[in-house]
């Protein structure tokens, strides 16, 4: 992206001081206009500037969301969904200012239906939260974007994670959700039925949205049965090309996997010594295997035989909670791992997808184009799926360092719609990937300014994200 793509969006003076107002007298204490807590409702992990809020609400129920809602459709004032903020495209940004939603104080679970594999939470709830909950049912939630995120802004970012290859991303375990739309209005897009053919399928529809159509504030969830036994490790290759043909021979094969997650020669170099583990600085995988005691021991024994004949090895596996847990930390420390590569700098993360047999290529171009650039940039990523994430290590005081760091994501994200990918499988687009999207979809990004301008005519709702201007 570059920062001449972002969406400049129109401030409403006068509606906005009427709305703060408003706001003041109905949440007392629950609304706040200091400078801290709006830029805290801000921040964003790239170097897209920093756009405050006006104000920032914390409603207790969906009723007084939808109170918040009204009042800034009254006055055209934007409104600004947030969960714990760890998105990393600019979402939470207000560019045309107005009124951040604060969802952490709507931390219910409702309902847990263990007899149907589901449950209904309330959008604050986050990811720990909720398996910690479920522990004593043995059950839990599949989906691990890595960062402890509220399932709220999981849902509106479309996210999944390590375990998509297995359960897949939010797209398949939201069940359905109520969410406040852009006149105030609250809509429930389906019951607890596993599957259903009625009518248009909202719940997909606002899946993915990232706050541009409404606001969600319950949802119900799919869950899975814990597996009776878990087993994982590490496997080291010779090149990343090795190990992502080891990751489509395994896929093709139907080895049910349940993670398997791409980690370059540099970024495995970090990981060692910031959490201490002892594998060589060479491209490896990270695997996990479900299921039964005899089950993951025999696709472990398969997965190993596959590594091997694409020159990996040797694997060491393990079904021990305890070091199972130290390497799925390491990998979930990914980020501040690779951060001590060039320490004072920040990283911009971008993520893309390719059709899995297309990985090898994508990853290793994408490799030379590092190289060639002098760009501190670790890869990672949830290669069962063809996803992987590029750090880019950069001086954001350096307008040439930007300059370059903006040529390499284009450079990266015109590669993936190429290959007939996607320019993010699952950060969502925000701020920092609208100049992508009209590449990607052509004529349906028109569809979607259709839907937008039908169901927020005001267009008050998380404007600047998504659509090019």
């Amino acid at each position: 992206m570059a920062l001449s793509d972002l969406n400049p969006v129109e401030r409403n003076e006068e509606g906005i001081a009427a709305v703060l107002g408003i706001l003041k007298q109905q949440f007392g204490e629950r609304f706040q206009t200091g400078a801290a807590i709006r830029s805290q409702h801000a921040h964003t992990t790239t170097y897209i500037p920093t756009q405050a809020p006006d104000g920032v609400a914390f409603p207790e129920t969906t009723e007084e969301v939808q109170e918040i809602v009204r009042a800034c459709a009254m006055h055209r004032v934007p409104v600004i969904a947030f969960g714990v903020g760890s998105s990393l495209e600019g979402h939470t940004n207000a560019p045309g200012g107005g009124i951040s939603v604060d969802t952490s104080r709507m931390n219910r679970i409702l309902a847990v239906n263990p007899e149907d594999l589901d449950c209904m939470v309330e959008p604050g709830v986050t990811r720990e939260d909720l398996n910690r909950h479920l522990r004593d049912t043995g059950l839990f939630f599949p989906i691990d974007p890595g960062a402890n995120a509220s399932l709220g802004g999981m849902a509106a970012t479309r996210a999944s994670g390590t375990n998509a290859v297995r359960y897949g991303t939010m797209r398949e375990n939201v069940l359905s959700l109520t969410a406040v739309m852009a006149d105030g209005e609250a809509v429930t897009t389906g019951k607890r039925a596993k599957k259903s053919s009625a009518g248009y399928d909202l719940t997909r529809l606002l899946v993915g949205s990232e706050g541009t159509l409404g606001i969600i504030t319950s949802l119900t969830l799919k869950l899975q049965g814990i597996p009776q036994a878990i087993s994982g490790g590490v496997c080291p290759f010779p090149s990343l090309e090795a190990a992502c043909n080891a990751v489509i021979a395994t896929i093709q094969m139907g080895i049910p996997v349940a993670r398997i997650e791409l980690v370059n020669a540099l970024q495995m170099r970090a990981m060692k010594h910031y959490s201490k583990l002892d594998y060589p600085e060479s491209p490896c995988l990270f695997v996990e295997f479900h299921g039964s005691d005899a089950g993951v021991a025999e696709q472990a024994e398969t997965f190993g035989a596959i590594a091997e004949d694409n020159g990996g090895g040797p694997f060491l596996w393990t079904s021990v909670a305890e070091e199972r847990t130290k390497l799925w930390k390491a990998r979930h420390d990914a980020y501040w791992a690779s951060l001590t590569l060039r320490p004072g700098t920040k990283g911009l993360s971008t993520d893309v997808c390719v059709p899995i047999s297309r990985l090898a290529e994508c990853v290793t171009e994408t490799e030379a184009d590092i190289a060639e650039m002098g760009l501190v940039a670790p890869i990672v990523g949830h290669a069962g799926d063809g996803n992987f994430h590029v750090l880019v290590l950069m001086d954001v005081n350096d307008p040439k360092e930007i300059a370059l760091a903006e040529t390499f994501v284009a450079r990266l994200n015109m590669r993936a719609i190429a290959m007939d990918g996607t320019c993010t499988g699952e950060h969502g687009i925000g701020q920092g990937k609208v100049g992508f999207l009209r590449h990607e979809l052509g004529h349906g990004v028109d569809i979607m300014r259709s839907i937008k301008k039908a169901l927020d005519p005001q267009d008050i709702m998380n404007p600047g994200k998504i659509l090019p201007a």
